[in-house]
């Protein structure tokens, strides 16, 4: 399927929805996560729920700058009592952002959105540190 500036940007605010769903999530799993094993990563749940909002305020940046409307909409939110289940709900989602991301920076690139292509791939280095955090804990 030939890319479009116009699917570009109904894809990316799909992407800022998915943050701002990260975001709640991330905050929400790290008020209930439980366990003397999860102390360390409550700490960096909360860390990437501040990541997740500077993605999406990049997202929306680019967004407005490329002539469309930044999304207000959440994606969908993610909420388990366990806390392993938790943290392989945290990584379900990262999984899905690395993949987005991906598929973004190629239509960026075939567009020739240079600039917007460099804003993804930082986001995508960081989602890929998150991937790595959470598979320590949840492969332990």
């Amino acid at each position: 399927m030939r890319v479009t500036k116009a699917k570009l940007l109904a894809e990316l605010n799909r992407d800022i929805e998915w943050e701002y769903a990260a975001l709640i999530q991330y905050v929400q799993h790290a008020a209930v996560i439980t366990g003397a094993k999860y102390e360390s990563i409550q700490k960096e749940l909360l860390i990437h729920a501040q990541e997740e909002l500077a993605h999406a305020i990049q997202l929306s940046d680019q967004v407005h700058y490329l002539g469309g409307f930044p999304s207000v909409g959440v994606g969908k939110i993610a909420t388990a009592k366990n806390s392993l289940a938790m943290l392989k709900q945290d990584l379900a989602g990262e999984r899905l952002a690395i993949r987005r991301y991906k598929e973004r920076i190629a239509q960026a690139e075939a567009l020739r959105e240079y600039g917007l292509r460099r804003v993804l791939e930082d986001i995508l280095i960081q989602e890929e540190e998150h991937e790595r955090d959470l598979l320590t804990v949840v492969e332990d």
